[in-house]
């Protein structure tokens, strides 16, 4: 590479470099009636993506029942509910 390449390549690493560094305008002060709007929304949303979780395990949980003949799991709901007696 030439010399004057390398100052090329050097200039434009510095105009780069102060670009990145320069300082961006205040953005205005945010409406708080959008930000509670925004807030709802978010609420909304993760409410309707909670319901659909449940859902969805409540479907695994039953195909898994079904596919395990579904008598096995409450026997052993049982005997670890029961407390054991003390000898």
């Amino acid at each position: 590479m030439s010399h004057f390449g390398r100052l090329l390549v050097v200039a434009l690493l510095c105009a780069t470099i102060g670009a990145v560094h320069a300082k961006l305008p205040a953005s205005p002060p945010a409406d708080p009636a959008k930000i509670e709007a925004e807030k709802l929304k978010k609420a909304e949303a993760a409410k309707k993506e909670a319901e659909a979780l449940s859902k969805a395990q409540d479907r695994a949980a039953e195909h898994y029942k079904r596919s395990q003949g579904g008598g096995a799991m409450p026997a052993k709901a049982e005997m670890a509910a029961k407390p054991k007696a003390k000898k």
